[in-house]
């Protein structure tokens, strides 16, 4: 993971401040986290070090479970130190599991979208009936699961199938953005969680009216 670290540390030189909604800020003693929400605050509970991570992004404000990282549901109120660029990229594994080292594969031109038709033909057991799931289904799903709104905060770069795209999520929200100050959130492969919802479409479609 040491490349992914070394590239996390030249955004950060750069100017990098931000993660999803994560704010991130440096000084002597290494690096602060916080809710982009809670910028300004004094009144936060402080953690330290990257393990803490895992806590602070297990449940919402309200104490319920998040099943999906990177939901914009992350909880307020508190403050993350951590040393160096190791750390920050251990917790931020925590905070959005995987997302910098894709983030990193994409600035590398390492990165592959892989088209929805091909995720769901890969499906086996119990999901192998999403691949029923009919194009118009398939975009009602994507439009109103993964919306940045209260749905996904990634960025979607795969296409429905090879030369269809998606037609039901915003343009902006259907490709990379720069990387500046933010470091943009990337979707290359449909979630297990949105294949699990398309079997649930596809199931209910199924039944008698």
């Amino acid at each position: 993971m040491r490349p992914v670290t070394e590239q996390l540390e030249r955004w950060l030189a750069a100017g990098g401040r931000e993660i999803g909604e994560i704010a991130i800020t440096r000084d002597e003693a290494g690096f602060e986290l916080r809710h982009r929400a809670d910028q300004g605050r004094t009144d936060l509970a402080t953690h330290t070090g990257a393990e803490a991570a895992r806590h602070l992004a297990n449940a919402d404000d309200a104490g319920k479970f998040r099943p999906l990282k990177t939901a914009p549901t992350l909880r307020r109120g508190w403050t993350l130190r951590v040393a160096d660029g190791g750390e920050l990229r251990r917790a931020l594994d925590y905070f959005y599991p995987a997302m910098s080292g894709v983030w990193a594969a994409h600035e590398r031109g390492e990165l592959r979208p892989v088209p929805l038709r091909e995720t769901l033909a890969r499906q086996t057991g119990m999901y192998r009936v999403t691949q029923l799931i009919t194009d118009e289904q398939a975009q009602e799903l994507v439009g109103r699961a993964c919306r940045s709104e209260d749905g996904c905060l990634k960025h979607i770069l795969w296409e429905l199938a090879p030369g269809q795209s998606i037609t039901t999520l915003s343009p902006e929200k259907l490709q990379a953005p720069p990387t500046t100050a933010a470091l943009p959130l990337l979707c290359h492969e449909a979630c297990n969680l949105l294949v699990a919802e398309a079997r649930s479409v596809v199931k209910k479609a199924q039944k008698p009216a």
